[in-house]
């Protein structure tokens, strides 16, 4: 009996350990498994380093309000986060609300479909999508419309991901994927017929030049629909607590700094568009959109148990538990935000590019 009690304990031990390592989080929903943890395009022996040259930029937090900084910061972050958001969160890297009776994929594509009924295209139609991560959204608004979806990243660790996904949904004849900064686009002028950003923008040293960059590619009468990452009415700079807790969001989302909700429209309006629409999507009756992370706490630290032990035998490299400690925190920090009303990562506003009209003589 010893040696049966013994042989059960072995086979039950290697099953769970088999489950905990290779099956946790499936490569089909969640686009990565635990074993193949990476630093996106940084070498395994790097990470470390450039977990600590990301943490540096907030000891100089002028450098992370120039344009010419933010490109490498916003990247570094990127290649430091991806395989884990892939892993932990899915292939869409954004927030939607929750929804009675649906899970949390069917709320997101939900949310990512809104977008795109907003800026009322049609089967055929060439639109952008402003910072398209590893392109959830760009399938599932393809998909969904029968668009043709250029997608643009500054992190090429990206790009080959999402043109891996892209190639595996079968959706590759209506995605695009090309590797660029937003503030200056490789794309001709009034070449769009719409466009969107699902929570990229924010990113952006200066809301202004992503703006008037997606003014400039954009055909006269097209929609761009963008969802925001604002600080709300709620806020107060004066309240410590709000501070801190804005500052965890920025310090874990490499956020040059978070706008004020009032400051959208206006810089909207400065470089040529007429406002449409703004609408806070996380405010009532909307159900609460951090939900999924406060469900998430018990899976955060079975995940960080699972890091640290690959990372310990050299399966996932040095600097990954470091990553996802920050990410563990920083959705704590976004939590609170959401449960105190101060920040919303979906304030939406729908923007026109005037018609040209032809001069009189």
């Amino acid at each position: 009996m010893d040696s049966l009690a013994l042989f059960c304990t072995g086979a039950l031990l290697i099953c769970g350990l088999y489950w905990f390592v290779c099956l946790l989080g499936p490569a089909e929903q969640k686009g990565k498994r635990a074993v193949h943890l990476s630093g996106g395009s940084i070498s395994a022996e790097k990470v470390q380093d450039n977990y600590k040259q990301y943490w540096s930029f907030f000891r100089r937090p002028k450098e992370i309000e120039t344009a010419d900084k933010v490109p490498d910061f916003v990247d570094t972050f990127y290649n430091l986060v991806t395989d884990i958001y892939e892993w932990g969160w899915g292939q869409s890297f954004h927030f939607s609300p929750s929804i009675p009776g649906k899970s949390h994929r069917d709320a997101t594509r939900l949310h990512e479909e809104m977008a795109v009924d907003l800026i009322e295209v049609k089967p055929g139609d060439r639109i952008l999508d402003v910072g398209c991560g590893v392109g959830g959204p760009m399938r599932a608004i393809a998909a969904h419309s029968r668009a043709k979806v250029v997608g643009i990243t500054i992190n090429e660790y990206q790009v080959n991901r999402a043109r891996l996904h892209n190639k595996k949904a079968g959706l590759d004849s209506l995605c695009e994927v090309v590797c660029g900064n937003f503030l200056e686009m490789p794309f001709q002028d009034n070449s769009f017929d719409g466009a969107y950003s699902i929570e990229a923008t924010c990113h952006a040293p200066k809301l202004e030049q992503v703006y008037a960059e997606v003014f400039r590619v954009l055909k006269p009468g097209s929609l761009y629909v963008s969802y925001e990452w604002v600080t709300t009415d709620k806020y107060r700079a004066d309240n410590p607590e709000h501070v801190e807790v804005i500052q965890g969001i920025e310090r874990g989302d490499a956020l040059p700094g978070l706008r004020s909700y009032l400051d959208i429209a206006e810089t909207a309006k400065k470089v040529g568009f007429e406002v449409v629409k703004e609408k806070d999507l996380a405010k009532p009756p909307a159900l609460p959109w951090w939900t999924r992370l406060k469900m998430g706490r018990i899976a955060y630290w079975r995940n960080h148990l699972l890091v640290t032990v690959l990372a310990a035998i050299g399966i996932a490299p040095k600097g990954t538990v470091d990553v996802h400690e920050m990410l563990f925190k920083t959705a704590d920090y976004l939590t609170r935000g959401g449960d105190s009303g101060i920040f919303s990562p979906m304030h939406m506003i729908l923007l026109r590019k005037p018609e040209v009209h032809p001069s009189k003589s």
